[in-house]
């Protein structure tokens, strides 16, 4: 059992409280009704809920109130009026799902407390998708401080769950994607994207999701998120394809697309497992706009090609040596570790406490937070993950760990290709399992020609 559909709705109660306002309101309550008759048709036993209008700031919680009923009123949005709820939670759900991810290394909890607020955008999907409270739902929030990595956990953790239980779900990222809003109030009628710029890469990454490649998108979502003023970073995307699977293999359609007060607002359903018409899946395809670094985000030293990453992108050196060097046409990174930019904390657990006492840590997590790193050193050295060429990965317990660390990299780096050699080693300079060393090629070279693919 896991997730059967994955949609991502936006988080703005117009569809709900004034969808004849605009045609584009108007679209939007209507691609709701299509998600919510898939979902009818399909009777999952849960829908499980990652909303980025939840934000939490200790930690992510979950909801486990089993009946949460109030009357709710948009804090930006109070003029078009209340909306009464009441809503049927699965808090046994929500108390798997928070233990599973405590062992994976995060700080999760549920909320049970009567009155607990509910944001705007659960309350507008539970209405519009699950009117009736037919399918129990499970609710998480959106960590303000959270990055990529943790998020990536979360959703591991939601679908270890999944597979615990047994369960057919549908899990639903609650998301604008653009978020940047009118300063002022514009009438309905005249609404329209805020930004230009915005509405450009929201386009791009909805044919991305038309396409059905999540996958894909996970590689430069945060390239779009940067740019387009993303919505919470994009984390309830990170989070969903987590959840659901990262890979090219889904029916995606976009049932709506529509500015709501500024901000870019999409309906768009994710049936995993689907195959192009003559089976096969699809391979990762490059976006057609390149990456771009963050502002600031790389610093080179004269002609040396040294690349040192800003804390709030890659972990800190430990030692007297930058992130990576370019040498002609290739980039030299340092071994990567799983260690988070700014706090050292290590996603999955450390191998041993302060007194070198051995611990329980998840080696999963640990792979998907080096391969991340490995990407934010790249995007900032002007290249990508799909630039690969060479990956020598060192770990610290081969029997325990290859199968995971394994299974991690073949649904992130697998289709790229890049060689590999796996090496085990008896320790690393800070309590983690697993290190990356990499080459890769820059992001101005023509991969065919280096590779010797463009050869007759």
């Amino acid at each position: 059992m896991a997730v059967e559909l994955a949609l991502i709705v936006p988080r703005m109660p117009h569809p709900l409280l004034t969808p004849d306002d605009s045609s584009g309101y108007r679209a939007l309550a209507d691609a709701y009704a299509e998600a919510r008759a898939r979902i009818a048709a399909l009777q999952p036993d849960l829908l499980v809920i990652y909303s980025a209008g939840w934000a939490s700031s200790i930690g992510h919680q979950v909801q486990a109130d089993p009946a949460p009923k109030w009357v709710h009123v948009d804090p930006d949005f109070y003029a078009l009026g209340s909306i009464p709820y009441q809503l049927r939670i699965d808090p046994d759900f929500g108390e798997a799902m928070s233990a599973t991810a405590r062992k994976r290394g995060l700080q999760v909890g549920t909320v049970a407390y009567k009155g607990f607020p509910i944001d705007t955008g659960t309350i507008t999907a539970l209405k519009l998708l699950n009117p009736d409270n037919a399918v129990p739902a499970s609710v998480v929030s959106c960590n303000v401080y959270s990055d990529r990595a943790e998020t990536v956990v979360l959703g591991e953790a939601a679908a270890e769950a999944i597979a615990a239980k047994e369960i057919r779900v549908v899990a639903i990222a609650v998301t604008n994607l653009s978020h940047r809003l009118h300063v002022r109030s514009v009438p309905p009628a005249e609404d329209h994207f805020a930004s230009e710029q915005d509405d450009g890469w929201t386009g791009e990454l909805l044919e991305m999701l038309g396409e059905g490649r999540l996958g894909d998108l996970c590689q430069v979502g945060e390239s779009f998120a940067a740019q387009a003023h993303a919505d919470s970073k994009l984390k309830a995307i990170w989070w969903l394809a987590a959840c659901a699977g990262v890979h090219n293999r889904y029916r995606g359609e976009v049932l709506a697309h529509a500015p709501v007060q500024g901000a870019g607002c999409a309906v768009v359903a994710l049936t995993p497992n689907a195959s192009d018409a003559d089976g096969h899946a699809r391979p990762p395809v490059a976006a057609s706009r390149p990456a771009q670094p963050e502002v600031g985000s790389r610093h080179a030293t004269g002609n040396s090609g040294r690349v040192d990453v800003a804390a709030d992108r890659a972990p800190k050196p430990v030692g007297a040596y930058p992130h990576a060097r370019r040498v002609g046409d290739l980039l030299f990174l340092s071994g990567v570790g799983p260690r988070q930019a700014g706090t050292d904390a290590i996603p999955g657990g450390p191998i041993r406490d302060g007194e070198g006492k051995p611990l329980e840590y998840d080696i999963e997590a640990q792979t998907h937070a080096v391969i991340d790193n490995v990407r934010r050193i790249l995007e900032a050295a002007g290249s990508s993950l799909d630039r690969l060429l060479d990956v020598t990965t060192f770990l610290v317990d081969m029997d325990r760990d290859f199968k995971g660390y394994n299974k991690v990299y073949a649904e992130l780096l697998g289709e790229i290709g890049p060689t590999r050699t796996t090496l085990a080693i008896r320790a690393l300079p800070t309590p983690i399992a697993i290190e990356l060393k990499v080459i890769a090629a820059a992001g101005d070279v023509d991969m065919a020609i280096l590779t010797g693919a463009a050869r007759g």
